[in-house]
């Protein structure tokens, strides 16, 4: 099979998911985040630390997170997070094998006419940083932990939250696709006072 022909199977295979992905986002639709502010009445420190971090687990747990977050090496698509069509794996570097790197489809921009989502560092999360299926308290102990999150200071996610242009096409997904609650800004800004407040977990 050619590469052109390959290419082409690749697509179509994709746009009938994002039809269906199209379907499920007709049923779900975004929803605001609370800002920082909005906490102000909890006296204890921490618990008002964690009532935050519990806020940007609304954008954390969503499919446009978790789906690039997978408890396996197969990502997600969707709102009803299934598994990628046509199957692929992330590979050693978390861009795919190289018979079908992520980047065969997967653009710079999102390509509308083929329903096809992208970004320039298109490729899935760490295994080490899975968080599919796991509680918001479970997500902010891994989170918090260099051995599971990158290598990342507290500080170092309100840059990748906040800033993180991959990060940000949570928020600009494409047609079929439901944006993450909110804003970048507002996660941003929920990230930096959780960080400023001790960066205190809820319960698992």
């Amino acid at each position: 099979m050619g590469p052109a022909r390959f290419r082409l199977l690749v697509i179509t295979a994709a746009l009938t998911s994002s039809f269906c992905a199209g379907y499920a986002a007709s049923e779900t639709g975004s929803h605001a985040l609370a800002s920082p502010e909005s906490f102000a009445d909890i006296r204890d420190t921490a618990q008002r630390s964690a009532a935050m971090f519990t806020e940007l687990g609304k954008v954390l747990t969503h499919p446009r997170c978790t789906n690039c977050h997978p408890a396996g090496d197969s990502p997600r698509q969707g709102d009803n997070p299934r598994i990628h069509q046509p199957p692929v794996t992330r590979g050693a570097d978390g861009h795919g094998l190289e018979a079908m790197r992520c980047h065969t489809c997967h653009q710079k921009a999102n390509f509308e006419p083929g329903r096809v989502p992208g970004h320039p560092e298109w490729h899935l999360a760490p295994r080490e940083m899975a968080w599919e299926g796991k509680t918001v308290g479970e997500i902010c102990a891994q989170i918090t932990d260099p051995a599971r999150n990158g290598g990342r200071k507290p500080q170092d996610l309100v840059e990748h939250i906040g800033k993180d242009t991959l990060v940000g096409w949570a928020w600009k997904p494409g047609f079929g696709r439901s944006p993450a609650p909110g804003t970048q800004e507002q996660a941003g800004a929920l990230v930096e006072a959780w960080v400023k407040t001790g960066a205190a977990c809820p319960a698992p």
